[in-house]
């Protein structure tokens, strides 16, 4: 069985009012659009052309949830659960109406995601940087106070990140942090080597939220910037924040999020740092193969798994296990099933195929990305 799903954009803040218009060949919109989800969670389950929507078809039992996901100016840093923190947290907030703005777990699931960069940039901040390599970014923004008192803090070594984070989410820290905000802002104004890209960064993030701490959390993280088709992973207790572009982001159905900074929403600087995982380290770049038109991007979990399609007018046989979703990303793709007729979908829009299908067969010229359940042993 193929269906054809839809969903309307989501319009927080930080979203583009741009990059969804220029995917779909539109005019751009009048209010920022953010995120459009394809899946059965109960949030925003996705329309189903019939007038249902996805999650009468499926109960509620997608394991994933899929997104377009176009940002102009950065999210919150935020981190997620283990399974085992995310069933802690829910069982000791039973007691806490869905609504209570004390509630930090919203389930008991976890919630590592991938994201795949649609636009040709597409900048994000992902993990802690080793902390001889930040003091050696410190080092570039002049001596100041703040630096010196941040730079202090970290005289410990990568042992001192979780601390460091909790005296700059603290509110005891402002005087530093603001003084940190502007040397960054008088070195992005200047040459500062290898370090240029990350400050001019952090620069333009401390010009969406000044004086925020989240700006000085982010100098610890790594700058990170995909190009076209590329993606990174990030595990449960990852310190993230995706900063500027359009992607495709698949996660395990989940809404549970701690906050370490960059918005105007609550920070349980307690909850949060009990689940950060502080190890810094590098997060490594999913690049798409050299050859064929099927890249996947193999990922460490069950929950969920994506592939990249790209099309030149021969079919691809997509071998699929579980219900499965087709989101069309350019040109014209068509898909088909063993008893189906070819189903076209518009760029920006999906197929849904239930778990009866065993394989899909795509057609056109163009991209798509294939979400489904990932292998069961992944884990």
């Amino acid at each position: 069985m193929l269906l054809r799903l839809s969903n309307a954009p989501r319009d927080y803040a930080w979203g583009s009012q741009t990059l969804l218009a220029e995917l779909e060949g539109r005019a751009p919109a009048a209010v920022p659009e953010a995120e459009v989800w394809f899946g059965d969670h109960p949030g925003d389950p996705s329309d189903v052309a019939d007038g249902r929507t996805l999650d009468a078809v499926t109960g509620g039992s997608l394991p994933y949830l899929l997104k377009l996901l176009a940002a102009a100016s950065p999210l919150s840093i935020q981190v997620h659960p283990t399974i085992e923190q995310a069933r802690s947290g829910w069982a000791k907030e039973a007691g806490l109406a869905a609504d209570d703005p004390t509630r930090n777990y919203r389930d008991d699931n976890h919630k590592p995601e991938l994201i795949v960069a649609l636009s040709d940039r597409f900048e994000s901040l992902s993990g802690l940087r080793p902390v001889a390599d930040t003091r050696g970014l410190l080092g570039a923004l002049g001596e100041r106070p703040g630096v010196t008192a941040l730079a202090d803090r970290l005289a410990g070594g990568d042992a001192a990140l979780r601390d460091t984070l909790g005296w700059l989410l603290s509110g005891d820290a402002q005087a530093e942090v603001d003084d940190v905000i502007a040397a960054v802002r008088d070195a992005a104004a200047s040459d500062t080597g290898e370090w240029s890209s990350t400050i001019h960064a952090v620069a333009a993030i401390a010009d969406s939220y000044p004086g925020d701490p989240g700006v000085v959390v982010a100098l610890l993280m790594n700058h990170v910037v995909l190009r076209r088709g590329e993606g990174i992973f990030l595990r449960a207790g990852l310190l993230h924040a995706y900063i500027s572009g359009l992607g495709v982001e698949i996660m395990a159905a989940s809404d549970n999020v701690l906050r370490g900074g960059l918005t105007p929403k609550r920070i349980d600087v307690v909850e949060l740092l009990s689940i950060v995982d502080a190890t810094p380290g590098e997060v490594p770049v999913l690049r798409p193969q050299d050859s064929g038109p099927v890249t996947d991007y193999a990922v460490p979990i069950a929950d969920f798994s994506l592939r990249r399609v790209e099309l030149t007018g021969d079919e691809v046989v997509v071998p699929v296990s579980g219900p499965t979703m087709v989101l069309a990303t350019a040109g014209r793709v068509s898909v088909r099933g063993a008893e189906s007729d070819p189903l076209e979908i518009a760029v920006g829009t999906a197929a849904f195929a239930s778990d009866d299908e065993a394989e899909l067969v795509l057609s056109g010229t163009g991209e798509a990305f294939v979400a489904a359940p990932g292998a069961a042993d992944a884990g």
